[in-house]
């Protein structure tokens, strides 16, 4: 099955412009930085630099916790949910295993937890060299088990924490936990081999370079097998799976993961539905808040979060 991109062509010529500076900004500020030739330590530096620059969302309550001896952040709507609905949000950051934190990923996290009406919890997962594979992974499913408690979750990432999310999910089966509610997808990387990897892809890509997702797999393989299905859970039995909604830019490098999981998915009897936003960069739901397109993307998400649920009472994004 093709995923569908049709219809989410940009709108008008005021969109176009403002994806036209913002991949500008990303492709001059973030891209020559996530490389292997910059250490470790002086991504996190400069990413945390432009942090402040995320744009700020209103309507929402953001608060420090430890969920199952996991760190992270609560984002909470102030409008709460219906008493009713006790699900929740597993949200998994991106940044190659490697970089990011919960507070780089806000504007996507704020208005998810505003479209759904339902608590996100961002978990601060170990991030390789410190802490290779498997760690990413016993840090999600402990805060996945510790939120069990409240009812159906929900496990939702991008780029990196994609893959980790999908993981988490065959982690769990593996477990017998209750499986997720539903899983979000978002420029999922579920394949650290690299192989397939698009030629030209890499070339309209504004944030992501073959080389640096190539040393970030090394980091956090750590010289383990990148085929091993919780590293690149394209590898692994998707059968039985829940609901799966997969997000992806047409211009970035990751849209081949994005296709495959969804076909992999589909021929594993999977229900859901794979989007392709034309003209879009890697990481582009960061731009929520500036960039409709993100946003619109962000409300299809709650809506698909929605019809997997409960549906809780909603806080709408204006």
């Amino acid at each position: 099955m093709l995923c569908n991109s049709a219809q989410f062509a940009p709108r008008g010529a005021r969109e176009w412009l403002t994806a036209l500076l913002l991949r500008s900004v990303v492709r001059i500020a973030v891209k020559p930085v996530l490389s292997p030739r910059v250490p470790i330590p002086w991504q996190r530096w400069w990413l945390k630099r432009l942090t402040p620059l995320i744009r700020p969302q209103r309507r929402v309550e953001i608060q420090d916790h430890v969920l199952g001896g996991v760190k992270g952040e609560w984002v909470r709507s102030v409008r709460p949910a219906n008493a009713a609905q006790s699900a929740a949000i597993l949200y998994l950051h991106g940044g190659g295993y490697c970089v990011g934190s919960p507070a780089m990923y806000r504007a996507v996290t704020a208005r998810l937890a505003r479209a759904t009406g339902l608590p996100v919890f961002v978990a601060d997962y170990r991030l390789a060299p410190e802490h290779p594979f498997p760690a990413a992974v016993d840090d999600a499913v402990a805060a996945y088990r510790a939120l069990l408690d409240m009812g159906p979750v929900v496990v939702a990432g991008d780029s990196a924490g994609g893959g980790l999310a999908l993981a988490t999910a065959l982690a769990a089966r593996q477990l017998r936990l209750n499986p997720p509610a539903a899983l979000i997808l978002l420029s999922p990387w579920v394949d650290l081999t690299t192989s397939m990897l698009s030629d030209r892809a890499a070339r309209h890509e504004a944030v992501l370079s073959r080389a640096w997702l190539a040393a970030c797999a090394r980091h956090y393989l750590a010289a383990g097998d990148p085929k091993a299905p919780l590293a690149s859970p394209i590898y692994g039995d998707l059968h039985g799976l829940p609901p799966t909604l997969i997000q992806a830019g047409a211009d970035e490098l990751l849209h081949s993961d994005a296709v495959r999981v969804h076909d992999a998915l589909t021929n594993a009897g999977v229900a859901g539905r794979c989007e392709i936003v034309p003209a879009l960069w890697h990481g582009f739901h960061l731009h929520a808040g500036m960039l409709p397109a993100a946003n619109a993307a962000i409300e299809r998400v709650g809506r698909f979060i929605s019809c997997s649920i409960a549906p809780p009472v909603l806080d709408p994004v204006r």
